[in-house]
């Protein structure tokens, strides 16, 4: 009963979110896209509804797990935001190399467990650890729809400037479509699509196996107790669940940003003196989609979603082709809805997170340290408005 109750609660917040973008209001955060036709938003309603889904074992949740649901991490400030949970991943350098420890089951932690299985934890044997945040997903479907070789025109782009913050271009497997592409998800770029972003989520984060993910993690590296023991040993989700949450994702819009800008534009251009906007793209363009909302749409997301090179910023683990000290540009849009900041959420105010910046942003840095008052206050407002 009570379960139903909270389905309930769920639809109507999902049919509140689908009439959004058709309302007089001014745009808000988990609105859907603007120009769905009614089949679409009925696809985001149902995604939405898969995202607040509390997966159950019947569902085939765990063994291990991080969230028994999406929408307990991506929460802040609505459902599809960021939140400050921070998960933890670990590894060893054995030859001078990044070793996930695989055989202890990283290195990405699952702290959640079903009866019968222990959370697990960071081994002795590592050597590296690092926590990252919960990122939003307010729209990704736009950076999904910006064609793979924009990305290698914006690197070129950089590269030819010479001024030492030229980004490259993550190639990863592309489990959807075959073969590779670019990586533009995830803190190391290491995910290409949204539904290979879905289908990992299942997978990782609440342990339920799908098409694209159809081996289920051995906890702590026990693949012999996994397969002993295992209460849903067949395949947890025939693909459906990962279709909604992809559709959910795919036509949720951008963050809008914050009325009354006023002292925000002298700030913008304080972000494009210093060199922010070096790497914090602001304007993206998508290519063709599907969707029509969706369709050579230009959006700000203030990212080139390139890795860069911060130096003792980086997290020390490699994921793909991208290295330890390499960190994809963290999005700025909707950032006055973040309350940690960086990669770890080490930062409690944006200010500390500019004078974390190291590597290809220690430039930058050191120029937002030699700003007078008057500047940085208008950058800060700037950033505050995103």
């Amino acid at each position: 009963m009570q379960r139903k109750a909270v389905l309930s609660l769920l639809a109507f917040v999902a049919s509140f979110a689908s009439i959004s973008a058709t309302s007089n209001r001014p745009p808000a955060f988990g609105d859907s896209l603007p120009g769905l036709t009614p089949s679409q938003r009925a696809a985001f309603v149902d995604g939405l509804a898969e995202f607040t889904q509390v997966e159950t074992v019947d569902d085939g949740l765990g063994p291990v797990f991080n969230e028994a649901s999406c929408a307990a991490c991506h929460s802040v400030p609505v459902v599809g935001g960021g939140s400050a949970r921070l998960e933890t991943r670990f590894g060893t350098l054995t030859d001078r190399k990044f070793d996930p420890l695989t055989q202890f089951g990283g290195s990405l932690i699952q702290d959640h467990a079903i009866e019968g299985f222990q959370p697990e934890s960071v081994p002795t044997e590592a050597t590296i650890v690092a926590r990252r945040r919960t990122t939003p997903l307010f729209g990704l479907g736009l950076v999904d729809a910006v064609p793979d070789g924009d990305f290698f025109l914006i690197a070129a782009q950089e590269a030819q400037r010479n001024d030492g913050t030229a980004g490259r271009v993550h190639i990863v497997l592309d489990l959807a479509h075959g073969g590779t592409a670019v990586g533009k998800f995830g803190w190391k770029a290491q995910v290409p699509n949204l539904k290979q972003f879905a289908a990992d989520a299942y997978l990782n984060e609440m342990g339920i196996t799908n098409p694209l993910f159809t081996a289920e993690n051995c906890p702590s590296g026990d693949c012999q107790y996994l397969e002993d023991h295992n209460p849903a040993p067949g395949l947890n989700d025939d693909g459906q669940g990962v279709s909604q949450f992809t559709d959910f994702m795919t036509m949720l819009d951008a963050p809008p940003r914050a009325l009354g800008r006023g002292r925000a534009e002298a700030g913008e251009k304080v972000f494009n003196d210093i060199g922010c906007s070096s790497c914090h793209l602001p304007t993206l363009k998508t290519g063709r989609s599907d969707i029509p909302a969706l369709r050579n749409r230009p959006f700000h997301p203030y990212s080139d979603f390139l890795l860069h090179d911060m130096g003792s910023l980086g997290d020390g683990i490699v994921q793909g082709d991208a290295k330890g000290v390499e960190i994809r540009t963290a999005p700025l849009w909707g950032l006055r809805m973040i309350t940690t900041f960086l990669h770890d959420g080490r930062a409690t105010t944006i200010e500390q997170a500019i004078l974390a910046h190291e590597g290809q942003g220690g430039a930058a840095r050191q120029r937002f340290s030699a700003l007078d008052a008057k500047r940085r206050a208008d950058l800060l407002e700037f950033l505050k408005s995103l």
